[in-house]
């Protein structure tokens, strides 16, 4: 899927429309950090209160269940449907480890497999408040040592291995590579990673700190609660351990990464900061900054967001 080519003037007064409405839109309707979690998740399942259309379930999707430290855990796949199999994709969901599923993503991820070849793999990973740290993460480690160990072949897949996820999934992602590296010995199985604008310092980074009250998708209150959700009892000095603000560990061996963050997100320095750091630790990395981009601006109906999902599609897709 080649990159489309931007009008950047055109395509920054529609990011900017869009972005209104939104803000508008999101101005009417309570804030999640003031509504139980279990009922912003069904509220979201039914596709009610805001940005968030009814879940659509594909009859392709299929839940794999998967050995994990906890029992129960299983992804849910997709395979491409246009083209023969030529790897896998391992998916953490984004949501500050407070809301989402793996069953949320059907369509997005029956598209990117069939633009990538990627058997996509989705993590039903355990969430907070309920579960908090380390659990999420424990879930994570778990599926990517099976993925490594068995899973490609399970999945009908050749074992040619990416992992990503947005906002809180793309932290998830870092941290599950950096658990198979120090606590199992394993580099190398990931070809690539495809992180976009995760929240990579709980501690909060400047532009988290600065961000305020404004709410495009998050604010400065949304992401202290998904925070306290997290890690509710690690105070800001202690959230800064590599296994939960991964932005602060040691990174070489890394695999190749694109990185994906808008400028108006409150996540901004999160992502400069951590692509500047997985460079200067040896490691490719491919940064995109898209203008007036918000927070999970790539599901969104612009052509921004239709140029980096290209972008990125691009990247899982080359040999």
């Amino acid at each position: 899927m080649p990159e489309p080519k931007l009008d950047l003037d055109a395509e920054i007064a529609e990011s900017r429309a869009f972005n209104d409405g939104l803000e508008r839109l999101l101005a009417r309707q309570p804030s999640v950090h003031t509504v139980p979690a279990p009922v912003v998740r069904r509220a979201r399942r039914e596709g009610r209160g805001g940005v968030f259309a009814p879940l659509v379930l594909l009859p392709e999707a299929r839940d794999v269940p998967i050995p994990g430290r906890n029992g129960a855990l299983r992804v849910r796949v997709l395979a491409p449907t246009e083209r023969a199999a030529i790897g896998v994709y391992l998916y953490m969901h984004g949501g500050g480890w407070v809301l989402g599923g793996a069953d949320h993503q059907d369509r997005e991820l029956l598209a990117l497999a069939n633009a990538t070849g990627l058997v996509a793999a989705s993590v039903e990973y355990r969430l907070a408040p309920e579960d908090p740290y380390p659990a999420g993460p424990d879930d994570c480690e778990d599926a990517a040592r099976w993925l490594v160990a068995e899973g490609a072949a399970a999945l009908g897949a050749p074992n040619r291995l990416f992992l990503g996820g947005e906002s809180a999934g793309a932290h998830l992602a870092v941290t599950t590579l950096l658990r198979l590296r120090d606590r199992h010995g394993i580099t190398g199985a990931f070809r690539g990673a495809n992180l976009l604008y995760g929240g990579y310092d709980l501690s909060m980074s400047p532009s988290q700190r600065l961000w305020g009250e404004r709410n495009l998708v998050l604010s400065g209150p949304i992401l202290s609660y998904f925070g306290d959700c997290f890690v509710p009892h690690l105070d800001r000095e202690a959230r800064r351990a590599p296994d939960v603000s991964p932005l602060f560990a040691d990174l070489r061996g890394m695999p190749p990464a694109i990185f994906t963050v808008g400028t108006l997100d409150p996540l901004l320095d999160d992502t400069l900061f951590m692509e500047a750091r997985w460079r200067a630790a040896g490691n490719d990395a491919v940064l995109r900054v898209w203008p007036e981009s918000v927070h999970g601006f790539d599901s969104f109906p612009t052509k921004m967001a239709a140029a980096a999902n290209a972008a990125i599609v691009e990247y899982l897709g080359r040999p």
